[in-house]
């Protein structure tokens, strides 16, 4: 299985269009040792120049397939290699990505939980709205339930668990959560039984998501933040980001300390990462940090072969 990260960011990218943090301004005044990154998304196949699915569909979808080659095979007049589109919310960051797929000459496939699917319908109309275009032949993801294949990846096994973190702004159980709203998935291998599990939103860490992150060979999840109070700290928004469904890398309880427990074996990996994140500056103590814990700051174009 090969895993390409085509975006690694959180929403606005990095550096964000408006943001002069030190991060953001360090990386256009060329002072930051740090790399620029799109909005998160990845792509899962079972080997190279097989097809694939698309893991979420930021607003930078296009650039990140006219720098993947692999996602554009060119085997005739219209293309791709996405097999199937897979979402683990319905923010903005991972879901409007959707529109600029339209000129697809067949429906859409596309795998989402409930909530994210009346999100799509109704707060944000996506779905609604590609109907007009090449429509949408969605499948229901079942929280909890059996694997599910994707049609033409018959290799590879997904499988899904609610996560604790935030359904988006305009959706209208944005402050009362329920399941489905944010999902982790174990990407399986049937021929090598190894596996990964994917969750770039994730707001704590329950016993069945530890479970399932310790019994992955690779974990790709949320790097958003490195303290809890980071936004406020920097007088741009008065909420932690606890409150807004991250989990923290830093402090007690934080990411770090629960990717330490993890087995020796797990390779460890962050995606997400909000512009604001010092980690992002390759020469901060908070990156040495995470290097002495073996846990590396995912980049665009990374792949992770398993």
């Amino acid at each position: 299985m090969r895993i390409t990260v085509l975006g690694s960011s959180a929403g606005g990218g990095f550096p964000q269009w408006n943001c002069n943090c030190r991060n953001c301004a360090g990386l256009r005044a060329g002072t930051l040792r740090a790399k620029a990154r799109t909005q998160s998304s990845i792509f899962v196949q079972p080997s190279d120049h097989a097809d694939g699915v698309l893991f979420n569909a930021s607003p930078d979808i296009l650039d990140q397939i006219r720098s993947r080659p692999a996602l554009q095979p060119g085997r005739a007049i219209r293309d791709t290699a996405i097999a199937g589109v897979v979402l683990m919310d319905g923010q903005i960051d991972h879901a409007t990505g959707l529109f600029m797929l339209r000129e697809r000459t067949s429906p859409l496939p596309l795998w989402c939980t409930d909530p994210v699917e009346e999100d799509l319908r109704q707060g944000n109309p996506v779905l609604r709205v590609l109907g007009h275009y090449c429509g949408v032949a969605r499948q229901r993801i079942a929280l909890d339930g059996p694997a599910f294949e994707v049609p033409g990846v018959a290799d590879l096994k997904f499988r899904a668990m609610p996560l604790a973190s935030k359904a988006a702004p305009y959706s209208p159980h944005r402050e009362q959560s329920v399941p489905g709203d944010n999902i982790g998935m174990t990407i399986t291998d049937r021929r090598s039984g190894r596996s990964a599990f994917y969750a770039p939103g994730l707001g704590s860490i329950d016993p069945a998501v530890f479970d399932a992150m310790a019994g992955a060979d690779a974990v790709l999840v949320d790097g958003t933040f490195w303290t809890d109070d980071e936004m406020i700290a920097l007088g741009l928004s008065t909420k932690t980001a606890r409150d807004i469904g991250h989990l923290p890398q830093s402090g007690a309880g934080g990411m770090v300390e629960w990717l330490g427990r993890l087995p020796a074996r797990t390779r460890k990996l962050l995606i997400h990462i909000n512009n604001t994140n010092p980690i992002l500056d390759e020469d901060s103590p908070q990156r040495a940090a995470l290097a002495a814990a073996g846990i590396e700051v995912c980049e665009d174009g990374m792949t992770i072969d398993l």
